[in-house]
Order: structure tokens, then sequence, then C-alpha cells
């Protein structure tokens, strides 16, 4: 009995080992394929988060990989090479594109961009100059590994040896079925957690991390169609956590502040900053100010110095939108061009109920971002001023209308308008400061960004001053000659506006729209270069810094300033203001300030508000105490001697998800309008 076993065991072990062997030598084009499109999962996830070696993200894109792969088993084995050089090209390109997208903006790229692609075209130089690096075409390596296998294959008659054997059909069932398996093995492996951040997809680096790049990119084609979809599925329970959270807002006590009502019948003009971080007003090349207006402008005013632009990848229009309306950037797509036609609760829509007249001018096109849409259909402004509609384009630098002339043609405007207008909300988009800032040539008396210093003549041993290049020629550096050009048509704006008597009854707020979106080593160059040796530190020299994830980010912050004129002896408002505040934070502030509310608004009045709290789009948030890296589950205390506890991040965890949650919802299911209209039924037939 047990030789027949034995034999019996060895006759199967025998077999297997012959089906195997024949299955190497039958499927070298497909085991290929698999094993290069894998790879590349894997090397993409190396150079952007990291975790190449997790098993489970490694499964998944096996997984993909392997199902997409059954289907070129219906080819004869001749043409089985054109189909998965076609899939092996696709992958390659998926990862090349999110590899450059990662090393720019630290997430993944989204099919829903492709609907933003006109705006692209607007901004090209930006994108070949501060996107495409060397390591993000490493990748390629597997379809030309594939053409070449396919040569070596052609030469020893491989596709004609198998199709002599190759039933097409029941290999590819089996491919599925191992597919079907290896998803199953995986689907296994999964929680609540992550199926949840997989159905959201605003937490993108987690996807990724968890479930590969190719399952990330499916999710992200459902992800994009979700406007089109989502409206006509699942309204009654977004519509209830939508009801449930303002309900529970609704309960929260209004605070009157020293700043409630303070600007009631001002006009409020908006200077949309366009690419200002706030780190560049602290800094000086040779001893001059690299942002002197802007530091006056603060000194002058109520300076928020730990203020955060809150946009996604729609950029300057998530920040206009923001700000606008107090909710978050869309998950998926943008406002401007995926949600435009909702409606919303906005800030010229609210001062126009108290006669202000409102209109916004930028020197771009209005089609960029859909703006000569969204300005007047949307947000509710009455005129939107742009390009060479309204503007005479006489000296152009980067890509458009200088702002010194956009602002020089703006003043006249404005000024007409207030004489036919009880009060006015304006808002000027600047553009000159705009990536790839490589416009150098047409700066006016640019900025030196070296370093100067005093060095002994070893000949005459007398001191003279040499000069070190520094800044001078980097991405950075041509970043700090626009800003220095910015703050001047600043300065420029505000003279002109006090000459036309404008600024005697108008509030101005300055704000960032976002950080310049250059890379961290940028930073590291800009903190340790030592100009006595021209060379950057070595990372083991004690005056060496390091600038780690959370430093390159708490750096994005913006500047934010409210100013008005003849107050610079009047401390309340001529302040700064440390606590932590959010793009959503300015329609409820101004909001107390000029007597107006919003009851959608997600963010607070700064000035009513014990504790604050910044939330991202991917689900991070700032307070006073902690920045929180929602995908990695990790975060970094602020300040020496602060502690945090573990209920303390799960509050804020779940807020985060609560705000970004009801924030989509109205933005994809037109809750507001929708909300409002049901009220209005009911007040109607209560009424009766």
């Amino acid at each position: 009995m047990q030789k027949k076993i034995k034999d019996t065991s060895k006759h199967i072990s025998n077999k297997v080992k012959a089906y195997s062997k024949q299955y190497m030598k039958t499927n070298i084009l497909f085991l290929s394929f698999v094993l290069t499109s894998v790879l590349n999962a894997m090397l993409l996830r190396y150079l952007t988060v990291k975790n190449y070696f997790d098993i489970f993200p490694i499964l998944a894109d096996l997984a993909v990989v392997v199902m997409v792969g059954a289907f070129g088993y219906f080819f004869k084995p001749k043409n089985q090479f054109k189909y998965f050089a076609t899939c092996s090209i696709f992958f390659t390109v998926l990862c090349v594109i999110n590899s450059m997208y990662y090393t720019n903006y630290l997430s993944f790229a989204s099919l829903s961009l492709l609907q933003t692609s006109l705006q692209i075209v607007d901004v090209a130089d930006a994108v070949v100059e501060n996107v495409m690096e060397l390591k993000d075409f490493s990748y390629i390596w597997a379809p030309i590994a594939l053409f070449f296998l396919n040569h070596a294959l052609k030469k020893k008659d491989y596709y004609k040896k198998v199709a002599e054997i190759e039933v097409g059909k029941v290999r590819a069932l089996n491919t599925m079925v191992f597919g079907l398996i290896v998803i199953g093995v995986f689907i296994s492996t999964l929680n609540s957690v992550d199926i949840s951040r997989l159905g959201k997809q605003w937490n993108r680096e987690y996807v990724v991390m968890r479930f590969g790049i190719y399952t990330y990119q499916i999710n992200d084609v459902i992800s994009s169609l979700k406007p089109q979809i989502s409206p006509l599925f699942g309204y009654d329970e977004k519509a209830r956590e939508f009801r449930e959270y303002y309900d529970k807002r609704s309960q929260e006590e209004h605070k009157e502040n020293e700043y409630t009502n303070v600007f009631k019948g001002k006009n409020l003009l908006v200077i949309h900053d366009e690419s200002m971080q706030q780190f560049v007003m602290d800094l000086k090349f040779n001893g001059e100010e690299l942002t002197p207006n802007l530091n006056r402008i603060a000194s002058e005013g109520l300076f928020f110095s730990n203020f955060y632009a809150q946009e996604s990848v729609g950029t300057s229009s998530d920040t206009e939108f923001t700000f606008n309306t107090a909710l978050m950037p869309a998950t998926s797509g943008t406002v401007f061009i995926s949600y435009w036609d909702r409606e919303y609760v906005t800030i010229p829509k609210l001062l126009k109920e108290q006669g202000y007249y409102a209109f916004s001018m930028h020197g771009n096109k209005g089609s960029m971002w859909n703006r000569d849409t969204v300005h007047l259909k949307t947000l509710g402004y009455d005129k939107f001023y742009n390009y060479k509609n309204d503007f005479k384009i006489d000296e152009t630098i980067g890509l458009g209308l200088s702002d010194k002339s956009f602002f020089r043609q703006a003043v006249p405007k404005i000024k007409k308008i207030q004489e036919k207008n009880k009060n006015f909300y304006g808002t000027l988009i600047m553009l000159s400061n705009h990536t790839p800032f490589s416009d150098i040539e047409h700066l006016p008396d640019p900025i030196a960004v070296d370093y100067k210093y005093e060095k002994e003549n070893p000949e005459t041993g007398e001191k003279e001053t040499v000069s070190a290049p520094y800044m001078e020629g980097t991405k950075l550096g041509n970043y700090f000659k626009f800003v220095h050009y910015a703050d001047s048509a600043i300065g420029q704006l505000f003279d002109d506006l006090d000459k036309a008597g404008i600024l005697d009854n108008t509030v101005v707020v300055i704000y960032g729209d976002h950080d310049a979106k250059l890379k961290e080593s940028e930073y590291e160059y800009f903190y340790n270069y030592d100009p006595y040796t021209d060379s950057v530190l070595d990372k083991d020299d004690p005056n060496y810094r390091d600038v780690d994830f959370y430093d390159y980010e708490l750096n994005r912050k913006v500047p934010f300033i409210i100013w008005t004129k003849d107050h610079e002896n009047d401390e309340k408002f001529t302040k700064e203001i440390t606590k932590v505040m959010g793009m959503y934070d300015v329609l409820p502030t101004l909001g107390n300030m000029f007597g107006f509310t919003d009851k959608y608004a997600l963010g607070h009045d700064i000035f009513s508000t014990d504790e604050n709290v910044v939330i991202f789009p991917d689900g991070n948030w700032l307070t006073d105490k902690m920045y929180y890296n929602h995908q990695k589950g990790e975060g970094k205390v602020l300040h020496d001697g602060d502690t945090v506890s573990i209920d303390y991040i799960e509050k804020y965890n779940q807020m985060s998800e609560e705000v970004l949650n009801v924030s989509d919802s109205i933005i994809v299911y037109d809750l507001i309008k929708k909300q409002d209209e049901a009220k209005k039924i009911v007040d109607d037939y209560n009424n009766k």
C-alpha cells in the first residue's frame, strides 16, 4: 500500500514538473510581460512611497497584470507580441506619468487631470522645466526588454512551436482563474479602513501603498467618472450625513468678538498673490529685503503668520473656490472644470445681498481654468475683466500680461466702479510670479540672489568684496527674483490706489494662493550652501539642515494679510495672529467683520475659535500642536514640551474625514441647492 501511494505521489510530482517545465518553455512572452510590469510597479513605489517589497501591493499589481495578460491568449501566438507590447507600453506610460507627478506634487496622477489638459497648454514650459527628471524615464526598460526578447524568440521559431501545442482559450481561462485566486487572496487581507480609503480616493499615497499603482489607476478611472455617475447613486445617504453635520454645526454657539462688524459698509479688495510663500518675507540678500512692500503692509495690518492654502490638483482655481465658499476642493477633478454648474454660497453673492458690486480681474485668458464661466455663473461676480478683452497687452512677463501693467490698467477701472456703486468687492488675480520662473530677461532690474562677503586679498592684504553665486541660476533663486518683482508690483498698486482715493474706505486682503511647487532638493541647497567653498555642506556636517517631509510641508504656508488705511497706531488692526488658519477660514472671518454669514462654511472665524485645525485635501491636518500625516499614520509635535494623546489624534482624524466627505458630497450631489429647495417646499406647505 505504501509503495502504491509512493508511486502515485511520484507520478503526480513528475507530471507537475513536466507540466511546469513545458509551461515555462511555452509561455516565455507572457511571463516576461508579467514580470517586467510588476517590477516596474515596484520600481515606481521604490522611487516614491518606498514600500517596494510590501507583499500586498505586489499581489494587487500581479493580479491586474495577470488578468490583463490573460486576454493575450485569445490571439494566435505569432500575434501575441503586439498585444503584450501594447500593454507593456501602456503600463510604462502610467508609471512615467505618476513618477513625474509624484516628483513635483508628492501625490499620484489622476485621469480627471485630463479634463484640465487644456490648462497645461498654457503652462507647457513649467511642465518641461519643473516636472521631467531622468529617473522618471527609468521604466522604459520594460517594453524595450520585450522587444529584444521577441526578436530572440523569433530566431528560435518559438511562436511556431507554441502554436502546435497551445489551446488559446484554455490558457486564457486558466490564467484568469489564477488571476482571480490572487485577487481573492489579496481581498482577504483587506480591512474596512482599506476599502473605505480606496472608495474615497482622496488619500492617493495610501491607496498606491496598499493596492499598487495599477489598482489605483483602475479605481481612479472609476472615481473620475464620479461627476457623471455619482449623482445617480447614494444621494439619500449623503444628504443624511450632510444634514447631520450641519445640525451639529448649528448648535455651536455664535460668538461675537472685537472684530464683529468692524468693516461693515467698507469696500473689499482682494489681491490673489500668485505662488507667494510666506518664508520669503523673512529673506534678505546682501542686506536688501526680498519683499519690502509685503513686510510693510503686514506690519501695518492684521498679519496671519500661520496661514495655509488647501489646494489640490486645481491649484489656483481650487484656492479661488475655497476662498470664496469655505468648502474644500473636489476629491476628484476640479470644481472649476467638473462641478462648476452646482450651487454654492459665495462671498460675492453674500456681499451683493448688501448692495455690493462684485468684480474680478486677471491678466490671463478668461478660458484658463474655465474662469470666464465660473466667476460669473458660479461664484457670482458681476463682471470678469480678463486678458485681451479688457486689458492692453503692452508688457508680458512669464505667462502673460505683467503684474505692473495689469495693476496700472486696473486702478482706473476700479475708480469708475467706485464712482458708480455704493460698495464694491473686487478680486485682482496676479500672474507674473507663476512657475516656471524662467522669464528672467523680461524682469526689470531683477534682485541679485548671490552672497557677497569680504575677503582678504592674498597679494595686497586688503579687504575686498567678493561674490559667491549662491541662488543665482537655481530654480529657487529664479523664484526669488519673481517674488521680488511681484512685491514691487504690489507696492506700486498701493501707491496708485491711494492716489486715486480708493483706499480711504477700502479693506485690502492679500493672500498667497499656494506654494511655489518647487522640490525639496531646492531647499536643501538653499539652507546648506557654503559660500566660502561654493558647494553644499556634507550631510555629516553639524551645520547641515535636513529638509524632511514635515519641514517641507510646514514651509508651504502662504501670506494672509487684512489691511486698512490709517490704523497704524491701533493695535487691534496692526498685529500678528499666530494661530493656524486655513483658506476655508477666510469666509467666516471676513463674514464676522463685514456682517455676512454662510451656514455651509466648513471653516471658522479665526477670532472665535479656541483651537483651530487646517485640513488638507489628502487628509493630513495641522493644529497649533501637531502636523499629522494621514497617509503614513504618523505626526510631528511642533513644540518642545507639548504632548498629544491618541484621543487627540483620533478626534482630528475623524474630523478630517468628516469634513472631506461632507464637502465632496456638497460638490458632487449639489446638496446646497437640493436642500434649500426641499426646505422651501416644506416652508411653503407649512405657510398654507
